[in-house]
């Protein structure tokens, strides 16, 4: 195997690092070093995170922790004059500025499905246990590619570009991670099983369909107390999906964590839980009522779920 999830790993990290670089030079940064700190350990964590001592780790996750939880971490000065130039670039460029943003889903897919026939010397290309990140970091890298050569400008400019965004989501950029470790413990704690011990004794399981809807609004509802599906895909895969849905009904595994998981995105729509999905977008549209987009995406969101449940029902029992 050539191409390893570590490698994207890496590469998240030396952006990282480069973000903490730009603000640790920004003299006009209100929090200059402790933003620093905080964008550099979370780089550290990426570049080296496996090499490291879990006591380290543990010491500069709370680390982190502590500069958030203290107001430490704050937005930058950014020169309007990138954001002018962004503007001409987009006036410029037309419907042709959505390009590389289109092509980040599109290369995933192409290159997840095509990742098997990549081989060198009898090796596949890609770690086939990561498939679907190493092509999502490979079509990110593209894109990137592509928007600068559109745009006219250089490597460094979408480093701070980053950088603008990440002061403009600020910690909340970590919930993602933090959520899903969440789900793990929750899993490890037993939480499947008391699920599955609450479904069973009030609801016929047994039928199909109400173990189907059980799943799907399950992963919905947790997403909605949790904040992201990773975290609910644990609790409810081990208490409902694996035990009745996969053992029980004979279903396809494959077919219904992929399914699952897009039932838990529509959970991601309705709650303000997921602060970067929901709140975040609010903040910087400067809208008035911070849930506005949560209440208008929650009719999408109820509409997929009913499709999904159809879809799960038809696809996981062919």
């Amino acid at each position: 195997m050539i191409l390893h999830i570590e490698y994207l790993y890496w590469v998240v990290g030396a952006i990282l690092l480069a973000v903490a670089g730009f603000t640790l030079t920004d003299r006009q940064h209100p929090r200059r070093y402790s933003s620093a700190a905080f964008w550099g350990l979370f780089g550290a964590l990426f570049l080296a995170g496996d090499l490291l001592p879990a006591e380290l780790s543990g010491a500069m996750v709370l680390a982190m922790v502590a500069i958030a939880g203290c107001g430490r971490l704050a937005g930058g000065q950014h020169a309007p004059l990138a954001a002018d130039r962004l503007r001409q670039s987009v006036k410029r460029l037309g419907g042709k500025a959505f390009l590389p943003s289109l092509l980040v889903p599109l290369l995933t897919v192409l290159l997840s499905v095509a990742a098997k026939d990549f081989k060198i010397a009898g090796m596949p290309l890609f770690d086939p246990k990561n498939t679907t990140l190493l092509a999502l970091g490979i079509a990110c890298l593209a894109a990137l590619t592509a928007a600068c050569w559109l745009a006219r400008e250089t490597p460094a400019q979408g480093v701070r570009e980053t950088r603008r965004l990440l002061d403009c989501m600020g910690w909340a950029v970590l919930l993602p991670q933090l959520l899903a470790l969440l789900g793990l413990l929750f899993a490890d704690a037993g939480v499947g099983k008391a699920v599955s011990h609450v479904a069973t004794s009030y609801l016929p399981l047994d039928l199909r369909w109400v173990a189907v809807l059980a799943y799907v609004l399950g992963m919905a509802l947790f997403t909605m107390i949790m904040g992201n599906a990773f975290a609910a895909f644990p609790v409810m895969t081990a208490g409902i999906g694996i035990p009745f849905l996969v053992s029980g009904h004979h279903g396809d595994a494959a077919v219904m964590a992929a399914i699952g998981m897009f039932s838990g995105y529509c959970g991601t729509l309705m709650t303000p839980m997921a602060a970067n999905f929901n709140i975040v977008p609010a903040a910087l549209l400067e809208l008035e009522d911070k849930h506005a987009v949560i209440k208008a995406q929650v009719p999408t969101a109820l509409a997929l779920l009913a499709v999904n449940a159809a879809l799960l029902n038809w696809l996981m029992f062919r």
